[in-house]
């Protein structure tokens, strides 16, 4: 039976806005989103993370919970407000050492943590200073990763800057659907794009000068990913091509993120396509941008098969099968985006790859007999491990696979009426009910990805 390379590494995630609740307690200060979910009409239901899995009081409960699903690793995130109520300043000692007892469970239980230092939940005062737009934003975020350097140091090994800037900036701050709420001119996004950047160069050097041991730093990064409607030279060059492509006033590519950060430039075809709204720049800028990291993570849910076609672009988009799979918030489910995915990222930046996040909203409920049986999840996980796997043997380095997401949670504009968990989480009552995918996925682990061969659920 095929297996994943042995030190393959088995994780899951959660975000500090999405579980952690305890919106108001022991000194936090507000985030964008705990203004975001006060505006009327903006979350589906009106719907909050004031309270969402209580995992603020419940964190014994959830690491031993997932030493039970045997994890090996858990990527968390830390809410910036939580540690620093003003984005900077005075340290909120309750907030740091939430994290601080939270890292030594987590060690405790043979986890090992995998830290984000920015999962959306941007302070709510630095926002009224001008927030991302603020060319102070990435020494802000500098002094932030300080901090959590200097008190987490000793202990994490794997830290992520950054999740998923495209959306956090392109759904926050161009289409207004996620907090801040904003509806800027696309020269501002791209000016915001650039602060962002830098704060994620400067936090690289904050980790690395402040961490007392070796360690490896990546990026939450998301954006298209073309697949190859065929195994042809033809049509592999036209998922590359669509990969890499500009289309439209958005930031929802790799190459966006990744030139600057790891080649020290943007990518000549995003400057051309943005020509005029590009924000000033200057070489020092790159400079701060550009630090040595150790892998390149990324979250994939999907992506779209293309082939080979004589025009411009030289692909064109393949149709969706008609009724054709789709998850609960009704995206396409595409498998070998994680084959190709991996293979065109390595191809441009040469780093080992880290699946940060990949998995299924669904539409799942406790049935008659007390369990949750979540076979679609199944599926997909398995549909998706399949590919990534087949990437390993295409030759891509990977470190490790991170499923989305370890709990039912807060999601987003969303609200709670999407779930991702690999546990089940009853909001009135808290109570925690593995899935039948947490489960199949804790098999998965013990049997280092051979069960994902199986078909059996």
């Amino acid at each position: 039976m095929k297996t994943f390379p042995k030190d393959f590494i088995w994780g899951a995630a959660a975000a500090s806005y999405q579980i952690e609740g305890a919106a108001y307690e022991d000194g936090k200060g507000l985030s964008v989103w705990d203004r975001m979910c006060r505006y009327e009409g903006t979350i589906h239901s009106n719907d909050t993370g004031d309270v969402a899995c209580d995992h603020y009081h419940r964190w014994k409960e959830d690491v031993d919970l997932m030493a039970s699903l045997k994890l090996q690793a858990y990527r968390l995130s830390l809410s910036w407000p939580r540690i620093l109520p003003q984005g900077t300043g005075k340290i909120n000692d309750a907030g740091l050492d939430f994290y601080d007892k939270l890292i030594d469970r987590l060690l405790a239980k043979g986890i090992e943590p995998w830290v984000t230092l920015f999962h959306w939940d941007f302070p709510y005062t630095l926002y009224q200073k001008g927030g991302w737009l603020n060319p102070q934003s990435p020494i802000w975020f500098e002094e932030y990763a300080t901090i959590v350097a200097k008190k987490l140091g000793d202990r994490v090994k794997n830290w992520m800057t950054l999740n998923e800037p495209q959306v956090f900036l392109g759904l926050g701050h161009q289409i207004g659907i996620h907090a801040p709420g904003l509806k800027l001119d696309f020269s501002e996004v791209l000016l915001a794009w650039h602060h962002v950047l830098q704060a994620h160069g400067r936090s690289v050097i904050a980790l690395r000068e402040n961490c007392q041991n070796p360690i490896r730093i990546g990026a939450a990064p998301v954006s298209g990913i073309g697949i190859p409607a065929s195994e042809s030279k033809e049509d592999i060059e036209a998922a590359r091509k669509f990969t890499w492509t500009f289309k439209d006033q958005n930031i929802w590519n790799h190459s966006w993120y990744g030139d600057p950060v790891l080649k020290g430039h943007y990518p000549e075809a995003g400057l051309e396509a943005f020509a005029k709204y590009l924000p000033p720049m200057k070489d020092e800028d790159f400079a701060i941008m550009k630090q040595p990291v150790d892998f390149y993570g990324f979250n994939c849910y999907n992506g779209t098969v293309v082939q080979a076609a004589d025009n411009e672009t030289g692909f064109t988009e393949c149709p969706y099968p008609v009724g054709g799979k789709r998850t609960s918030f009704d995206w396409t489910v595409t498998p070998d985006a994680l084959r190709w995915g991996p293979r065109f990222l390595h191809e441009r930046y040469g780093l080992p790859l880290v699946v940060t996040e990949n998995g299924l909203a669904n539409n799942d409920w406790v049935a008659t007999d007390g369990k949750v049986h979540d076979p679609q999840r199944i599926d997909f996980l398995r549909r998706h491990l399949r590919s990534f796997h087949q990437a390993i043997e295409d030759g891509v380095p990977c470190l490790g696979y991170f499923q989305w997401s370890i709990m039912d949670n807060f999601e987003w504009a969303e609200g709670y009426r999407k779930r991702f968990g690999l546990v089940y989480i009853d909001y009135e009552t808290q109570e925690r009910i593995p899935k039948q995918s947490a489960h199949w996925y804790r098999k998965v682990i013990e049997s280092q990805g051979g069960e994902v061969f199986s078909d059996t659920l």
